[in-house]
């Protein structure tokens, strides 16, 4: 199924592929990794109301699952890492607001860093970008970013509140 030809249509038709592009976020022609993580921010509500140890078992799972579901779409797409494919952002925005204190501006810092550092992709990020292929390559360099987002957050929470 080529790029161009991938439509909301085969997401319903194949839920996988429907995860692995963020219910259809990943489908816009432009900065699908941006809307990919807008996609998720409303879930990340939900995560901050649960218990920490369900949000961290959601994230588990979440990883876990979306190496297989982001494997499955770059098969599909004939392409390793199409930049549709965003279940990788999901999950390394919801890394990055684990344990973060609830609120707008929070998520807004949360967001705007997470994006950063996976635009950015700093050292070993973009190395792991590069080197790692499959499923867990997809999902690998969007967790260290949400790693290194969530650590500039819990400086800020221990100093600011």
């Amino acid at each position: 199924m080529a790029t161009a030809q991938l439509t909301l249509t085969d997401l319903i038709k194949d839920p996988r592929l429907l995860l692995a592009f963020g219910f259809g976020s990943g489908l816009s022609p432009k900065a699908p990794g941006t809307f990919g993580t807008i996609a998720a921010l409303p879930f990340v509500f939900w995560l901050q109301a649960s218990p920490l140890y369900v949000y961290a078992l959601v994230l588990l799972i979440g990883f876990a699952v979306g190496i297989y579901l982001c494997e499955h779409a770059s098969k599909v797409m004939g392409v390793h890492d199409h930049g549709g494919i965003v279940w990788d952002e999901f999950i390394g925005l919801w890394l990055t607001m684990l344990a973060v204190p609830q609120g707008w501006p929070w998520l807004l810092a949360g967001f705007v860093l997470f994006r950063i550092f996976d635009i950015a992709k700093p050292w070993p990020i973009g190395w792991l970008d590069k080197k790692v292929s499959g499923g867990f390559g997809i999902m690998i360099d969007d967790v260290l970013a949400g790693v290194y987002a969530w650590l500039i957050l819990q400086l800020a929470a221990f100093y600011l509140v």
